[in-house]
């Protein structure tokens, strides 16, 4: 199969969502003058280490890019096999100034670089400065970028000096309504 995207697909659901797979859910925690705001955004990655930054991108003017306008921060917590539920409760569309840690069940702490809350019970947190929003083709599309200014690592996680993902195993997404656990760490040596 072929297709231009501008031309459509024919399918019942687009593919594209499915392509880039597995893609790392940045579960997304602002600040703002309606309180506080979580929620998971799929088209999220690292991009640079030195110094470490990270982009997240908003298909629509929605709570997390208001709140990061408003204030240039942001935390991203990362989902755990243990979140994965909470973490899909905060997907769901709800009124401005409803507090997602809170239907969720998920219990706040406090950044220490930046003034936003994070989820207390993720295995690693990165505290954000916004540094850019780039508006992106298409309609309400944004590119939020952030320069990590403090990183959270639940002491669990840590084995021999490096993280070892198997002792909390992240969630990813694969498109339309499918996710992934990493189970499994391949170790290769690059040539």
């Amino acid at each position: 199969m072929f297709y231009k995207p501008a031309e459509g697909h024919g399918l019942p659901h687009n593919p594209f969502y499915a392509i880039v797979t597995p893609r790392p859910i940045g579960w997304i925690s602002t600040r703002g003058q309606h309180g506080d705001n979580l929620a998971p955004y799929s088209f999220f990655n690292a991009v640079a280490s030195d110094p470490p930054q990270v982009v997240f991108a908003s298909n629509g003017t929605k709570d997390s890019l208001t709140n990061i306008r408003a204030t240039g921060v942001f935390a991203v917590n990362i989902v755990s096999e243990a979140l994965m539920q909470a973490m899909n409760q905060t997907a769901a569309n709800l009124p401005l100034g409803t507090d997602e840690f809170t239907r969720a069940g998920l219990t706040k702490a406090e950044c220490q670089t930046v003034n936003c809350p994070f989820v207390a019970a993720s295995p690693a947190v990165l505290e954000c400065k916004m540094t850019q929003i780039i508006t992106l083709d298409g309609q309400d599309n944004h590119l939020i970028i952030g320069a990590v200014t403090g990183i959270h690592i639940a002491d669990e996680c840590l084995v021999g000096g490096r993280l070892d993902v198997t002792k909390f195993r992240p969630v990813a997404r694969l498109g339309y309504l499918d996710y992934t656990i990493v189970r499994e760490v391949l170790p290769m040596d690059r040539p």
